[in-house]
């Protein structure tokens, strides 16, 4: 029988797996529309366009939004 914890870890990874899927695929589009740009390009634009957000260009909780700076430097 499985537990609690480990049916929402099975959840948890099914959702990092999808995740992870979603950023291959949207890799493989960047790579598709952009073909001049070399691999350290894509990963750039890759990343601007995971961390921009225009449809909750504020985060998705009630509440001030904060700076992403608070959490500290993200090495890239």
């Amino acid at each position: 029988m499985i537990s609690n914890d480990e049916t929402a870890a099975q959840k948890l990874r099914l959702a990092l797996d999808l995740y992870e899927s979603g950023v291959d695929m949207m890799r493989q589009t960047l790579r598709r529309r952009f073909p001049d740009l070399d691999d350290k390009s894509i990963e750039e634009l890759l990343i601007e366009r995971l961390l921009a957000r225009d449809c909750a260009p504020h985060g998705d909780a009630a509440g001030v939004p904060g700076s992403p700076e608070r959490f500290g430097s993200i090495d890239r």
